[in-house]
This record gives structure tokens, sequence and C-alpha cells, in this order.
């Protein structure tokens, strides 16, 4: 896992965001626990209270359940629902990038190109 002290984004986010993201794409399954807040904290060298508050954040929102003696543990996905978490991140992303083509004087013909060359330049 990879933090950035300048990014902007705090640790905490930055560390609930790339467990979100490997949860929600299947690398951690039903059942399996995260690293233990203290072995992450070492890990990262960085406070065990930042790596509280994003496994803490991620158990607000459903993804992880505390175990009392043992740490967090991945919840039970439905596949629909990842599916639309899915879509949601598309969307916002799609709609930062329509905001930028505009400030950069895009027309729409544009942008579908742009998007197509990058969808193959992907699958690649």
């Amino acid at each position: 896992m990879k933090i950035s002290q300048s990014s902007g984004v705090p640790i905490y986010q930055q560390i609930a965001d790339n467990f979100r993201t490997e949860i929600l794409e299947g690398r951690y399954e039903e059942g399996m626990y995260l690293p233990s807040i203290r072995g992450l904290a070492k890990d990262l060298k960085i406070s065990v209270i930042t790596t509280i508050k994003a496994y803490e954040q991620l158990e607000s929102e459903g993804l992880v359940t505390a175990v009392q003696g043992k740490g967090y543990y991945v919840n039970a996905q439905d596949g629909e629902m990842l599916k639309e978490q899915h879509k949601r991140k598309v969307e916002g992303a799609l709609l930062e990038a329509i905001k930028y083509a505009k400030i950069a004087g895009m027309s729409e013909e544009e942008l579908i190109e742009t998007l197509t060359t990058l969808q193959k330049f992907a699958e690649e």
C-alpha cells in the first residue's frame, strides 16, 4: 500500500480508500481479516490512531466488522450493491472529466473520442 504525505488527502482516508477498492474488487473476500492495526501502522510508519480511524470509517460504511481481540474482518458484499458502487464511481469520474473538458473547450465528439481511445488503451 502506498501512502502519500503530500497528496492533500488525509492518510487515514488514503488507507480507507485503498482497502475499500480492494474489498470492492474482491481482493479481500468475505471473512478475511484486514492487517492488524499495529502491524499496518508499523509497516506504513504511521500512528496507530490513524489506522484505527481508517478502519472505523470502513466499519461505518458496512464493509468490515470489528471483532474484539481479533481485528477487523470483511463483511459479505452484495453483488448488485458492488455493481452500483462501481457505477457511482464511474459517474463521478465522468462528471469530473466533463467539467475539465468544458474548461479545455472540448466538444462532445472530442470527449467521446477521447473516452473511446482510452477505453481501447485500458483493454490492452
